[in-house]
């Protein structure tokens, strides 16, 4: 089910929760230069990589919430803040996987899952809808999904912690991935109800 915003919105650019979702995104070409690194003969900079995944996740908490207690909530705080998460993954997804660390057919499903809302979006805006709101299951998968990729970031090494990391990052990659369809298909049945109600209304 969509989450329902009852708070004041704004228009205000400016604002403490909006910076820091800008903060994320400037975070996304550092954080994917650091894993992508040793491909091209640098140093391993995973810890530094880890660092910035780290704030970021920090950022995306902090940014809700005093968004929700400031009465900042904004138009575009509400894309930012999305995309923020969507190019984290996004950039996660490219460097884990050139680093043969995520294996290819786990990309290739949250990628489908993406190109399904990119279609459903789409559809929205022919129809004059703005794109949904983000829902619980929707956070609840970006949330597992960012908790795994550091971790299996972190399992690629022989070391004990690697292979504990690699047990728990593939948990959470497993909860992430099956949340992170189901918060798709939620988005098709919320589509599918507002264009076959548009259509009804004409």
């Amino acid at each position: 089910m969509e989450v329902q915003e009852t708070r004041v919105q704004t228009d205000r650019v400016l604002t403490i929760p909006n910076i820091l979702s800008m903060a994320r995104l400037v975070g996304v070409p550092l954080f994917l230069w650091l894993i992508l690194r040793p491909v091209f003969g640098g140093p391993n900079s995973d810890g530094w990589a880890l660092l910035v995944l780290a704030l970021s996740g920090i950022s995306d908490y902090l940014d809700g919430k005093l968004a929700r207690r400031w009465n900042q909530i904004s138009n575009l705080g509400r894309l930012l803040d999305p995309a923020a998460d969507r190019l984290y993954i996004l950039s996660t997804l490219i460097g884990l996987t050139w680093r043969e660390i995520l294996p290819l057919w786990l990309t290739l499903v949250l990628l489908a899952r993406e190109g399904m809302l990119l279609v459903m979006v789409a559809i929205l805006r022919r129809h004059g809808y703005p794109p949904p709101q983000v829902n619980f299951l929707g956070k609840a998968a970006t949330f597992n999904l960012m908790y795994a990729f550091p971790l299996l970031l972190l399992s690629d090494g022989d070391t004990w912690i690697a292979s504990l990391a690699e047990v728990f990052g593939w948990a959470f990659a497993g909860w992430g991935t099956t949340l992170y369809w189901w918060a798709g298909i939620l988005y098709v049945v919320q589509v599918r109800r507002l264009v076959k109600a548009d259509i009804k209304a004409d």
